[in-house]
């Protein structure tokens, strides 16, 4: 026990600091990659895949590893490249992503290195609408992309959107009409997926891409003589953005005494133990794993029963 929370002590000291460990990895070229190491679990050489019957073509097989089942995707096919023809000289990135492990099939695994999230930035316009990035950087002069994990993961096993009859009364639905929800994520796929469901659910939606974009909207409303927790119901945030991350954003705006009063809710396909501690340390509060439309809906109903004494 006393080894975990000094796992957890050491990791978090990244946390409301704005910084981030990437993995970088190839795919089949020489382009450069990376993943945040919270998602990573482990890294291997490609093991014997077993090819399952009318399956995604970007899904390669599934993975035995030590008595777990594990899809593997090809990530190189995933995002439009040519798939990686030699699996012996591959390697697998383990990651967990809404509380599931899946395997990612990479050409060749770099190293990790420790930046800043601003010096993560979001794709340059002009890349159109299908590409499959939701960050840019620069390291020792090369150029990393980050892929939009949460977009080839729709597309190959598209989640429901739709709430459950049940969680939506009458009253709740009528009170939800004059009510406004920021939602904020970087990745086009999971911002939709929230937007979506916040407007089934009869809210009004203010949908942003990062975190440095939703805490000047929120200084915004200040320097307008606006308070955001009167305007708001709640703030439902991704954790991994460009600019600045969920958990800055949550810590910024519990140091500031006119916005600390705004509910935040952490919304992200980051999930493991350390999120209890990583949400208790920056004060948000609460933390809900992607993307479970019932799950947040329940949230933003408890919300509004809360606010207007239901």
């Amino acid at each position: 026990m006393a080894g975990m929370m000094d796992s957890v002590n050491q990791r978090t000291q990244l946390v409301g600091q704005n910084r981030l460990e990437l993995l970088l990895f190839r795919l089949n070229g020489p382009q450069l990659y990376g993943i945040n190491v919270f998602k990573v679990r482990e890294v291997l050489q490609c093991p014997s895949l077993t090819v399952l019957p009318k399956s995604n073509p970007i899904v390669r097989g599934v993975a035995s590893v030590r008595g777990r089942t594990i899809p593997v995707i090809d990530l190189a096919l995933a995002t439009g490249h040519h798939e990686l023809k030699s699996l012996q000289d591959g390697f697998v990135i383990i990651a967990e992503y809404n509380m599931k492990e899946q395997g990612f099939l990479v050409g060749a695994v770099e190293r990790i290195i420790n930046l800043n999230w601003e010096e993560i930035h979001p794709p340059p316009k002009g890349t159109g609408r299908d590409h499959y990035l939701t960050a840019v950087t620069r390291f020792d002069d090369q150029l990393i992309e980050v892929i939009d994990v949460e977009k080839i993961l729709a597309e190959v096993s598209p989640t429901s959107e739709e709430i459950s009859p049940g969680i939506l009364t009458e009253q709740v639905r009528i009170n939800a009409l004059n009510k406004k929800i920021l939602i904020v994520d970087d990745s086009s796929v999971a911002r939709k997926q929230v937007l979506r469901c916040l407007q089934a659910v009869g809210v009004e939606v203010i949908a942003l891409n990062d975190g440095r974009s939703a805490y000047d909207y929120l200084q915004n409303m200040l320097s307008e003589g606006r308070k955001p927790s009167d305007e708001l119901l709640m703030l439902v945030s991704d954790i991994e953005m460009p600019e600045m991350d969920g958990y800055t954003l949550t810590a910024e705006i519990r140091n500031d005494s006119r916005l600390k009063e705004l509910h935040v809710l952490l919304h992200s396909s980051l999930s493991g133990v350390f999120n209890e501690a990583m949400v208790k340390k920056v004060g948000a509060n609460d933390f809900l794993a992607k993307f479970r439309p019932d799950d947040l809906a329940d949230r933003v109903v408890e919300r509004i029963k809360l606010v207007d004494g239901l």
